[in-house]
């Protein structure tokens, strides 16, 4: 089996810091529940605000999703293994997509698909 350690450091260091910034746009979520600011042009750019934060916490959310299913696969061992076929997955598209669960003629049947 190949080593994992570099790319599960890369997850854990990338985890920690998703982690960080949901923490602080949940801050930024919760401060800014106080009443709207009376001028329109105001309101619309908090509204906006909110928006892109709610947004930035979807993607962030997302991406831990991903970390953390990617580094159970490690802890499991199945990790570098396609989901599909079972053949190995290239170490080098590991290294560009650590979340990648299929080989590249996996995922392109898959997106073709979809």
């Amino acid at each position: 089996m190949i080593e994992y350690s570099d790319i599960k450091d890369r997850l854990l260091t990338r985890r920690e810091m998703l982690n960080r910034r949901l923490h602080r746009i949940t801050e930024e979520v919760r401060h800014s529940d106080g009443p709207l600011p009376s001028d329109f042009s105001e309101q619309a750019v908090e509204r906006e605000n909110e928006e892109v934060m709610d947004a930035l916490g979807k993607a962030g959310m997302e991406e831990l999703k991903q970390i953390n299913r990617t580094l159970n696969r490690i802890e499991a061992g199945d990790y570098g293994v396609c989901a599909a076929c079972g053949e190995p997955i290239p170490e080098a598209r590991l290294k560009v997509l650590p979340y990648s669960e299929y080989c590249v003629a996996c995922a392109e049947k898959l997106d073709r698909g979809s």
